[in-house]
């Protein structure tokens, strides 16, 4: 007989979720070391910008799922585009010169949002593999202008790109380098950029110079000849939402253009909405970039899909120098463009710009930073840094500064404490990082800084008193 894993609590029968999962789930990021153990989690329902689960206990989500449910959990637009879609047509191949209708339109559509020239779209199935497809069209481009040479890749220390082979290479957290095998011949780190003028012994400007020419130098080390690309989130976001000084963006994007490398803008995070705007890049940032990577907050989390924006100039260049012999561009997925997915988004689009969800982010995610920032008055805060809806609150054993043993275990208590109180935030290291749905409103904000500011106060005492950290 098989196990009820219905979570159905309407009849009684709730079924063991908790050990069903135990016994049979490998979970993303999981601790290998409590592998089997009951103790996972298990979300069962979702409205607003609140989940449940399986026993019935409410959550206000601060970590929109995973930065991803932007316009909230339960909105009948999208539901209904997505079901619509399925029953007209659930799926046929994308490859080739065969295409389908929500495939086509959001194409264009998010051509229209885009800054500059990126006009031409190709779709994948997920950050990951949109980071993986934007290198692979980099390395494609300078093959095409007969410089196959150039290939070398530039990321930065703390960033995180996804977890395909290429994508974790690229990426820089410490934490997540594990017993996987990674490249490292042609992928390369320059510092982290984060700058926190809270913590930080120097100022925006001296910091500003030292990536600047740290990044110079990694350049001429290897060769501007054998430089591909430089990939940047414009807010490093999973390594503990970092903000670079001013000026960053425009520095390192004019490094790309005197020595002929592409950037590669991972808005994967910060696009759809987070920062207030459908892209950040240029209108936050300054910049436009060559490629530019989005997912996530695409389709709100309701369906997984991905998108490399290419330059009208990239792909001209492709064309022009196609191999006669195999003109082909051999890089995408069973599910590149799925139409329920391009539908989902589509919808999600019409909602956030109907709704004026972009405003709503610039009106209340100044008072979430301002609201969170009250926390530093706690002796267990090193840091509260963000920008509109990602922030971080980074906690500390006084006088023990990074991810000590001693500052996780501060943290995931923290986070334990938040959760009772029916919060959830997203643990990492000694951070506990919030990205909450977009339509959150300010009495959420305000919820979500009383929990915080009462887990902290709890978790200080433990520390004083000795207990568990």
């Amino acid at each position: 007989m098989l196990p009820d894993v219905t979570g159905n609590r309407s009849d009684g029968r709730k079924g063991d979720l908790v050990a069903t999962d135990a016994r049979h789930v490998l979970h993303p990021w999981a601790d290998l070391s409590a592998l089997g153990r009951p103790e996972s989690l298990i979300v069962c329902e979702a409205d607003g910008v609140e989940v449940v689960d399986s026993s019935g206990r409410r959550y206000l989500d601060a970590i929109g799922g995973m930065w991803c449910v932007t316009v909230g959990y339960g909105r009948r637009e999208l539901v209904d585009a997505m079901r619509a879609q399925a029953q007209k047509m659930p799926y046929f191949t994308p490859f080739g010169d065969i295409s389908n209708a929500p495939a086509t339109e959001l194409a264009a559509t998010l051509a229209a949002l885009a800054p500059g020239d990126l006009n031409r779209v190709h779709f994948t199935t997920c950050g990951s593999t949109a980071v993986e497809s934007a290198v692979r069209i980099a390395h494609l481009y300078f093959a095409s202008r007969g410089m196959p040479e150039k290939r070398h890749v530039l990321s930065r220390v703390d960033a995180y790109h996804g977890s395909t082979f290429l994508a974790a290479s690229l990426s820089g957290k410490e934490a997540d380098r594990t017993r996987f095998q990674y490249e490292s011949r042609w992928v390369h780190h320059l510092a982290s950029p984060g700058y926190d003028p809270d913590t930080s012994s120097v100022s925006a400007d001296q910091r500003l110079r030292e990536l600047v020419e740290g990044m110079k130098r990694t350049i001429t080390e290897i060769g501007p000849e054998k430089v591909a690309c430089f990939i940047a989130e414009p807010i490093l976001a999973s390594g503990g939402v970092l903000v670079p000084p001013p000026g960053y963006h425009e520095a390192t994007r004019e490094l790309c253009r005197r020595y002929d490398i592409l950037y590669i803008s991972d808005e994967v995070v910060s696009g759809f909405g987070r920062l207030g705007h459908f892209f950040a890049s240029e209108v936050r940032f300054g910049i436009v970039p060559d490629l530019l990577v989005t997912a996530k907050g695409l389709t709100s989390g309701y369906q997984p899909l991905g998108a490399v924006l290419i330059s009208d100039r990239i792909a001209d260049s492709l064309v022009a120098g196609a191999d006669p012999a195999k003109p082909v561009f051999s890089n995408g997925f069973t599910y590149s463009g799925h139409p329920v997915a391009c539908a989902t988004a589509l919808a999600n689009i019409d909602v956030m710009e109907r709704d004026d969800i972009c405003g709503h982010v610039r009106d209340v995610g100044p008072y979430f930073i301002d609201r969170l920032r009250e926390l530093r008055t706690s002796p267990i805060v090193y840091a509260v840094r963000g920008d509109h809806l990602m922030a971080c609150v980074e906690c500390q054993v006084p006088g023990e500064v990074g991810p000590t043993p001693r500052n996780q275990a501060l943290a995931q208590r923290v986070d334990a404490y938040c959760e009772e109180a029916g919060l959830l935030v997203r643990p990492y290291e000694n951070l506990c990082i919030l990205s909450p749905p977009l339509v959150i409103t300010r009495a959420d904000i305000d919820r979500i800084v009383n929990i915080l500011a009462d887990a902290l106060a709890r978790a200080e005492q433990d520390l004083r008193a000795g207990r568990g950290c």
